[in-house]
């Protein structure tokens, strides 16, 4: 087998075993876009693309990706933004990369990192209000989860002062004081679908601006492929700044997939069960209700006078709405958290018993340590895990920082030891 660069869309439709009218619709989607062939308009799918898919890892390496774990060659530094409760910041460290300041506003969520990572330096409060200018050139990479904020539009091409007033103006503000090597930009799937994608583009736009070339396509990651029980996905931006001429590659995914009962139970992911919390609970009628759903069912399973009264409007209004009066399955990953465990739309019901998951359900779930405790109102946690990085997740991509360091690392040390043997022969 001849392992290329390049795959028609025939080849494609082979190794994943998907027939090509599907493989046109993801084409036409973005979740599979392909290139042209100058001459002939052929689809045709770089091998980086194709490598997101377990089944084509497989085809070029005759066996299962075991690990994307590599040893950090040095001491590197992140410095966050928007951190949170420290899913990302968490997975980073576990891949070995050294957290020097977070910054975050939420008063509670800034607890939580200091009451779990009492040595991490919190920066307390809005972004705008801290100068970062004293970590120029001594931070390796910058990260933060902005929100997805729309851009107004002066000409072609979006700079910096045209974000100005969004929180992306902020990251590439912060991104430029400090002049990192790597800058990382997490958010939500529809970031590659807002403003048709214009938001997007301004945001690569900007940071080509700063000196960063983003990393194309840009990915979004399924955290079920990075051992988290969880059917969640994150839109990783990567850029890479101008003087660095080194290829990055976004992590290689698991095949293995792990479920609700991996994540509560003892098991691979967990060395025990999932310890008792606190919990917030349905009133009585709904808890009536969803008494009606079996395992893995939504409200199609309720009798047909209950969907009624359930779903009022929204029963006559066609759709699945599979998140509505949802029971989720031992044997399935959960459906995304959201920051309340109790919404209509997007319910999370317990397997066996008739309430929400608890706050330890709900930090197993996203792959928090049962150790990190999460400060504030139960409403407050609950809004902090929802809202995290998964930190496995958060790890796998540790790990290919880790790798593009070493070997930027490395290669500037051969740099180093030419220019030393060319000086010396001189002399």
């Amino acid at each position: 087998m001849v392992i290329k660069d390049y795959y028609s869309i025939s080849e494609v439709s082979e190794i994943l075993g998907k027939n090509t009218e599907t493989l046109r619709r993801w084409d036409k989607s973005g979740k599979l876009p392909a290139l042209r062939e100058p001459i002939s308009d052929y689809r045709i799918y770089k091998k980086e693309q194709l490598e997101l898919f377990p089944k084509f890892n497989h085809y070029i390496n005759g066996h299962k990706h075991q690990t994307n774990f590599v040893k950090p060659e040095k001491n590197y530094s992140v410095l966050e933004l928007f951190a949170g409760a420290g899913g990302l910041a968490l997975g980073l460290e576990k891949a070995g990369l050294k957290c020097v300041a977070l910054n975050e506003i939420d008063k509670w969520a800034c607890e939580t990192l200091r009451q779990n990572r009492p040595n991490w330096q919190v920066l307390e409060g809005d972004i705008k209000n801290f100068d970062f200018s004293k970590y120029e050139n001594s931070i390796d990479i910058v990260t933060g989860g902005f929100p997805c904020q729309a851009f107004s539009y002066a000409g072609k091409k979006l700079g910096l002062n045209d974000t100005r007033g969004t929180l992306f103006y902020e990251f590439a503000r912060v991104v430029n004081e400090i002049k990192p090597k790597i800058c990382l930009g997490e958010n939500v799937k529809g970031l590659l679908s807002h403003e048709k994608g214009k938001t997007l583009e301004g945001m690569i736009s900007v940071l080509d601006e700063i000196g960063y070339n983003v990393v194309t396509p840009v990915k979004v990651l399924k955290a079920i492929n990075y051992n988290v029980p969880q059917k969640r996905e994150r839109l990783i931006l990567i850029g890479i700044r101008k003087d660095i001429d080194l290829k990055y590659q976004y992590p290689l995914p698991y095949d293995k997939i792990y479920n609700l009962s991996d994540a509560l139970k003892k098991g691979e992911l967990f060395d025990c069960d999932v310890p008792k919390s606190e919990g917030t609970t349905y009133p009585k009628h709904k808890k009536e209700i969803l008494d009606l759903v079996p395992q893995k069912g939504y409200w199609r399973d309720l009798p047909i006078d209950v969907q009624k009264e359930y779903m009022q409007k929204s029963f006559y209004l066609g759709g699945g709405k599979t998140g509505m009066a949802r029971r989720i399955g031992w044997d399935e990953p959960c459906l995304t958290l959201t920051c309340s465990p109790a919404q209509k739309q997007t319910e999370r019901c317990h397997p066996d018993e008739t309430r929400p998951f608890t706050v330890r359900e709900y930090a197993r779930i996203q792959t928090f340590p049962d150790e990190w405790k999460f400060s504030g109102s139960l409403s407050q946690q609950y809004k902090q895990i929802g809202n995290a990085v998964p930190v496995n997740l958060a790890k796998e991509i540790g790990f290919s920082l880790v790798k593009f360091l070493n070997e930027y690392y490395e290669k500037n040390q051969e740099n180093l030891a030419s220019i030393s043997l060319e000086s010396a022969s001189i002399v």
